[in-house]
């Protein structure tokens, strides 16, 4: 909760279980929370589509760190209480020290920053078409998570313009669109651009492949260390920032596929929590990014 003392008023009330991403960035803090459904629109909307609406809070603070710092210690105590109400082995709270020998093990996983902001990984795409002719792409967001966040081809037409082009393929991540950048709009805001070029005879898109599935190797000694994320039926929903989770490759808005060669696809979400909790020593994971 967060009061503003001069107004007399609440600003910021979530719950810990609805914080998704906390970040402490010079004097500010930004914290990222699901906004809880609202009774009628949950009578409202098909249960299949009862994806919760996300609010970006931006404060500054002399004590940004600080305030970061203390809601990452309240992530680690309820993670100390799951571990006692699954009946896994109980620890003494984890030292500060220790956790960051941990993290320091912890390989990075590759280097977005780097490998989007280098020319020769961007590649220009020219999509020649018909004038009336759609595009023939499917995209969704990359995942708010990801250092750059922007949007990621899901699906390609079999005989749509860009399949045909044959230079694209699904997991490209999309820069930019006839030179109008896509990085960090909204999804919808992309989508309008792609549905714009309908009456183009030449499209041209530049983009960054990546594979649609990754494998992240997360290196954990013990149960006691907490991965840094959280999982709702397969899709990670929440993410530490600088855990060990994300270090090893873990990004907001990916889907699990696999722990340890183990598929977890229709696995019910309370073996996949388990299977997470009791996971040790180097833990491999394979994601899908949409």
């Amino acid at each position: 909760m967060v009061l503003n003392t001069d107004l007399k008023e609440i600003m910021m009330d979530h719950a810990l279980r609805t914080i998704s991403y906390i970040a402490d960035i010079g004097d500010l803090v930004v914290l990222m929370a699901r906004r809880r459904f609202v009774p009628h629109e949950m009578e409202d909307a098909p249960k299949i589509n009862r994806t919760p609406k996300m609010i970006c809070h931006v404060f500054e603070s002399e004590e940004a760190q600080f305030i970061a710092q203390s809601i990452g210690q309240a992530f680690q105590v309820a993670y100390m209480e799951f571990l006692k109400a699954n009946g896994i082995e109980d620890h003494s709270f984890v030292k500060e020290m220790d956790y960051q020998e941990v993290l320091n093990s912890q390989e990075i996983f590759g280097d977005e920053l780097q490998m989007f902001a280098k020319k020769e990984m961007q590649k220009e795409v020219v999509v020649p078409k018909a004038k009336g002719e759609i595009l023939g792409v499917v995209i969704v967001e990359s995942g708010w998570g990801s250092m750059l966040p922007t949007v990621v081809i899901a699906n390609l037409a079999p005989a749509g313009a860009a399949a045909r082009c044959g230079q694209l393929n699904i997991g490209d991540q999309i820069i930019a669109i006839n030179g109008v950048s896509l990085v960090g709009l909204p999804l919808s805001t992309c989508q309008t651009y792609i549905k714009n070029s309908k009456n183009q005879t030449v499209v041209k898109l530049t983009v960054v492949p990546c594979a649609p599935v990754v494998e992240v190797k997360i290196k954990r000694p013990d149960t006691k260390y907490q991965l840094g994320f959280s999982v709702q039926n397969g899709v990670i929903c929440s993410l530490l920032r600088g855990g060990i989770a994300e270090r090893g490759g873990v990004r907001v808005g990916h889907r699990i596929i696999e722990i340890n060669n183990q598929s977890v696809v229709a696995v019910p979400h309370e073996k996949i929590v388990n299977l997470l909790a009791t996971s040790v020593g180097e833990i491999g994971i394979s994601i899908a990014i949409f």
